[in-house]
């Protein structure tokens, strides 16, 4: 099968074998050597946490709240955080957040969230809840072999906090539960300083935010025995205020795991730079440009995000950078970082699909896009115009243009075609009276592709 062959890779490099093989340690912390954690909590804890994980498989959770209808990039790393968890023996969950996204957490944010409508919400969350199965279901089949370890691997778990709110008394929760909190504390959090210290404060609503996910992770250990959470480094003050109900209620010791918030050379936060997110959705951004945003990232970047973002261990990531060091514009180590992470995502067929349009749009090799159907190619090449055309007898290159809306006005195609900045299925046409025929011109599932200067796609789907 394509996936377990490439990712039990025999991809060559330099005609020496990368073989990938699977990482897996029941110590958790030794993800620490990939970088993957930035604070444990309490910090002293390190030594417990580690007889704890050696011992018996334990119950980790994350939590995603939904304030849109796809994850992004950035969550990722909380999700590859889960998928190691379950790769050693431990038992992972996804808690959405029905209830708390009504909320809204304050951590990282300068101004209050926009108040979600429930139906937006209930959307958020069913969409959440299909890319975490997905990205789930794409590791176990693409990136796992169950035959190479007598560990049982734990299916995830994905629990929603609207069904344990939705019934609870407010009276109940403040005397019951809000008594174990202290104000000096909930106050001390940075996420409440930071907004305490803005011309527009922060609401009642938000300053509970953190009462809720402490009582979130409260459920699940009276309910799983959780006794670990994993988060971004955003979330220490909604981890603390767990810690703190917890030890209170439950006289019980949890622990904290966060992890780095990933940014690129400029310090934006990773994926979401000028304002533009890369997203988990491929209808908000396609198989095609996921892959290509880790082709491109920097070599400054690049040994730091195959750590984070794949389960190549770390002898062969070195082995790889001292590879692509040799021949860096090859982007060795970027196309290995890409192919995992897409695959990963998108699965299969969404890697196929993507370097299928990485060979057509920059090797010059149409044919792979002539499997592809018309509304396939336009998501795939993010911001394509899809126009309709009814084939017609001797229909020139300049009129072809000219109905795709590709040119304001005649004078503008002519002047343009003739200089060499018009494209046809990735080869230049300059000639404006050239006749569009088929099998040149119109690929074999009855569509072309056309480009103006780098960027602007347009893709025609031919009428009969």
């Amino acid at each position: 099968m394509f996936a377990h062959k490439l990712l039990k890779f025999h991809r060559k490099l330099n005609d020496v074998c990368i073989i990938k093989r699977f990482y897996s340690k029941k110590n958790l912390l030794a993800l620490s050597e990939r970088g993957f954690f930035q604070d444990l909590f309490p910090d002293t804890a390190g030594p417990q946490m580690t007889k704890m994980f050696e011992k018996a498989p334990q119950t980790i959770y994350a939590g995603f709240d939904p304030t849109a209808d796809s994850l992004h990039i950035g969550n990722l790393l909380v999700i590859m955080g889960l998928l190691h968890c379950q790769r050693a023996g431990h038992q992972t969950i996804a808690l959405l957040g029905g209830a708390t996204g009504l909320i809204g957490d304050p951590s990282g944010r300068k101004t209050e969230r926009s108040q979600l409508q429930e139906r937006i919400v209930e959307n958020n969350l069913q969409s959440i809840r299909q890319q975490l199965e997905k990205i789930f279901q794409n590791h176990q089949d693409c990136l796992w072999d169950d035959s190479k370890y007598k560990t049982p691997r734990c299916p995830l778990i994905i629990v929603n906090n609207a069904d344990w709110y939705r019934n609870l008394n407010i009276i109940d929760f403040i005397s019951n539960t809000g008594r174990h909190f202290r104000l000096g504390q909930m106050l001390s959090r940075s996420s409440v300083q930071s907004r305490l210290e803005t011309e527009g404060g922060m609401s009642f609503t938000e300053f509970t935010y953190q009462t809720f996910q402490a009582y979130d992770w409260l459920h699940l250990l009276r309910s799983y025995n959780c006794r670990f959470q994993m988060g971004g480094s955003d979330q220490m003050g909604n981890l603390m205020s767990g810690h703190e109900l917890i030890s209170r209620a439950e006289k019980k010791d949890v622990f904290g795991l966060t992890l780095p918030i990933v940014t690129n050379e400029e310090g934006d936060k990773f994926g979401k730079s000028a304002g533009n997110a890369v997203w988990l959705d491929e209808k908000k951004t396609s198989a095609f440009a996921l892959y290509q945003f880790f082709v491109r990232r920097p070599d400054s970047e690049v040994e730091k995000l195959l750590k984070l973002f794949t389960f190549i261990p770390l002898n062969e990531i070195d082995y790889l950078m001292e590879e692509h060091r040799k021949e860096p514009e090859k982007r060795k180590a970027q196309t290995m970082l890409a192919e995992d992470v897409t695959l990963l995502v998108h699965g299969e067929k969404g890697l196929k699909q993507a370097e299928t349009v990485t060979n057509a749009l920059y090797h010059g090799n149409v044919d792979g896009l002539a499997e592809l159907n018309a509304e396939e190619v336009q998501q795939t090449l993010s911001g394509a115009t899809l126009v309709d055309i009814l084939a017609e007898p001797e229909m020139t290159m300049l009129k072809l243009a000219m109905q795709a809306k590709c040119f304001p006005t005649e004078s503008d195609a002519i002047r343009i075609i003739s200089a060499g900045g018009f494209y046809v299925n990735q080869k230049r046409c300059q000639n404006v009276s050239e006749i569009i025929t088929n099998g040149i011109h119109v690929l074999k599932n009855g569509i072309t592709i056309l480009r103006v200067g780098k960027r602007n796609f347009y893709v025609v789907r031919w009428l009969k």
